[in-house]
């Protein structure tokens, strides 16, 4: 504080007037004060102390309708929902990862709150996006925008809380708008006391479900919503859509670029920002190039997978092995590899079968030169083989203390070596056209008729080979009154006793059958009242009183090991045949798994003969001559 000339004090804050004129007792004006200098500028602050940098993800999030890519459906019916005051109170929103589906809910949220420029706007399907309303559901801060993550707000408690909020009015806007993202992370209790608040909600209340998992969602909960499945968004329409962002940040980028990471996002718009975000970082303010794309996500060069099938179809090993070393030194992923060849086979398929894709846009221009002169070389029998094996290589590769790249080289090495063998259509073909002699099957022993099936499979891409004779047509004799052979006996029970019937196909050794009297042998493993359930059974079956008999010895094989038996037969027989080894000889490696023939019964076995019918009407004993069949225990036999 300082005083004046009479000793006042004088507020330093609240100076004086300036003197403009002589002083009281004639002192001359005091000379101005030089004006202060202007205040130096601030230094300019650092760039990454201004406003903070936005992903690519949230400065590019759609905000209208207009501006959602790929949901073509989704956007009429809501905007018509809209024009004809149809908005449900309840919607489902499902869909992939980063298709929109939260976007989509803060959008509806925005168009049943904006209140137009001049305040007086009703719900719109086009929200104006400069109302208070709008801007503060754009800017995440509307009192009545509620988003909530049901993955961490999923118990019983968290849906109370939410019931107890929703019995006031809205604070600001017209709508109170809940979002509930992941909603099928919630508890059933939780689901069951959202029930009657999601079906009869307040009329100022709308609910906004999104899930990506919708079969996880109770059906009670999806029968309250109106579902939109939001579509997984083109590779043609990701591609436009990065190449429009890229113009906007002024970064160059090739098309083929952007085709590379349109493919790697997979339908997810999110995703393919979020990569677009990375290779323009990656590229320092450069172009972002197709070389700079594939070495930031570790793809596979398409032209690696061009090359590949070449040297592949062409049989060069050594050619393969050598593309497959560049790419393992460039660090891609052996799977990466085996899974662009099975693309490249998928497309070279497909366009086997529509030649009109060699013309589409949306492919490389690589893939679609020379990946339309391979389909026109490659037959689709040797592209299905090679998808096979392909298929087959990758599990290989994915299996656990396997040596990825070994794994990965072995299969290319299979392909290059199948490339110079015919396919099984041709083979058989050829040794068709060889002469009638070479596909003539041998006649089955025994007369039994029937087809020889024989199905060769495994080694180095397998082969499959079916030979079919068709069954001579016999006429049919009138089933007889009572089942004549212990096989019969067996197939009475199935069906009606399941538990009986496999105990006499595993367990059974039969001994000696005859009209009204049953004998057999049982293993250790059979019931001890088998006796008395079989015959429980053939007087259900047959209306008749039969005797069984339980021996200690003798019989015949069980059923089980005589299907065992015949089909090992079978399998000696199929491996002389002149097509079938011919088909080993050509496919190293290949083995017959299995010999089907469509005459056997249930039990693998050929039809009985008339022969063994009369054997068995007459009651001639078939169990071997030394058998003992008299002086049984009464443990052992129940007659009656």
């Amino acid at each position: 504080m300082t005083s004046d000339i009479f000793g006042d004090p004088v507020d330093e804050e609240f100076p004086e007037p300036p003197q403009d004129g002589p002083g009281l007792f004639g002192d001359p004006v005091p000379a101005a004060a030089p004006p202060a200098p202007p205040p130096a500028a601030p230094a300019p602050a650092p760039a990454l102390a201004g406003t903070p940098y936005r992903v690519l993800a949230r400065k590019y999030r759609p905000a209208t309708f207009a501006d959602l890519i790929g949901q073509e459906a989704l956007v009429r019916t809501l905007k018509n929902a809209f024009a004809q005051g149809r908005v449900h109170h309840a919607f489902m929103l499902t869909g992939v990862r980063g298709v929109g589906k939260t976007t989509t809910a803060r959008i509806i949220a925005r168009a049943l709150n904006c209140i137009g420029p001049d305040g007086t706007g009703g719900p719109t399907p086009e929200p104006c996006g400069v109302c208070a309303e709008c801007r503060a559901i754009l800017a995440d801060r509307h009192p009545d925008v509620q988003e909530l993550d049901a993955a961490s707000n999923n118990g019983i408690d968290d849906v109370r809380e939410l019931r107890e909020r929703l019995r006031f009015r809205p604070a600001q806007g017209r709508f109170k708008v809940i979002i509930l993202d992941e909603v099928h992370m919630m508890s059933n209790a939780a689901f069951n006391a959202l029930l009657k608040t999601l079906e009869e909600p307040p009329p100022d209340v709308k609910f906004m479900l999104a899930t990506t998992e919708l079969r996880k969602v109770p059906t009670t909960i999806l029968s309250r919503c109106q579902t939109f499945r939001l579509a997984r968004v083109p590779q043609e329409v990701l591609r436009s859509h990065f190449a429009r962002i890229c113009d906007l940040e002024s970064v160059p980028a090739e098309g083929e670029a952007l085709a590379m990471v349109a493919r790697a996002a997979d339908g997810s718009v999110r995703d393919g920002l979020s990569i677009l975000d990375q290779a323009m970082a990656l590229a320092g303010g450069e172009a972002v190039t197709a070389g700079l794309v594939t070495e930031m996500l570790g793809l596979a060069d398409r032209g690696l997978a061009l090359d590949l099938m070449d040297a592949l179809m062409a049989g060069d090993t050594a050619a393969a092995l050598a593309l497959s070393e560049g790419a393992h030194a460039r660090g891609t992923d052996p799977a990466v590899v085996l899974s662009d060849l099975m693309e490249l086979v998928h497309l070279l398929s497909r366009m086997k079968t529509v030649p009109a894709l060699k013309d589409d846009p949306s492919l490389p221009e690589a893939e679609r030169t020379r990946g339309a002169a391979l389909a026109e070389k490659l037959p689709i029998p040797v592209l299905a083989r090679a998808w096979q094996m392909l298929l087959k290589g990758l599990a290989e590769v994915a299996q656990d203390g396997v040596n990825r790249r070994a794994a990965a080289e072995m299969v290319l090495i299979r392909l290059a070596h199948v490339a110079d063998l015919p396919t099984p259509g041709d083979l058989v073909r050829r040794l068709t056209e060889a002469g009638p002699a070479a596909a003539t099957p041998n006649p089955a022993p025994g007369g039994g008729g029937g087809g020889l099936r024989a199905i060769a499979g495994g080694g180095g891409g397998g082969a499959a080979l079916a030979m079919a004779a068709p069954a001579p047509v016999e006429a049919v004799a009138p089933a007889p009154a009572m089942p004549a052979s212990f096989r019969e006996i067996v197939a009475l029970a199935s069906g009606r006793k399941p538990s009986l019937h496999a105990h006499l196909r595993l367990n059974v050794h039969p001994v000696r059958i005859s009209p009204g009297r049953i004998e057999i042998r049982p293993r250790p493993e059979a019931p001890r009242d088998l006796a008395q359930q079989l015959t429980a059974l053939m007087q259900e079956a047959t209306g008749s009183r039969w005797t069984v008999t339980l021996v200690n010895e003798g019989g015949e094989p069980t059923l089980a090991e005589q299907g065992r038996t015949a089909e090992a037969d079978r399998l000696a027989l199929a491996q002389t045949h002149p097509l079938v080894q011919a088909v080993l000889a050509a496919f190293p490696g290949a083995k017959i798994e299995a010999v089907r023939d469509a005459s056997l019964d249930a039990y693998g076995l050929a039809p009985a003969m008339a022969a063994d019918l009369a054997a068995a009407e007459d009651g001639r004993d078939f169990a071997p001559p030394d058998a003992e069949s008299a002086g049984l225990d009464d443990d052992l036999s129940q007659e009656d």
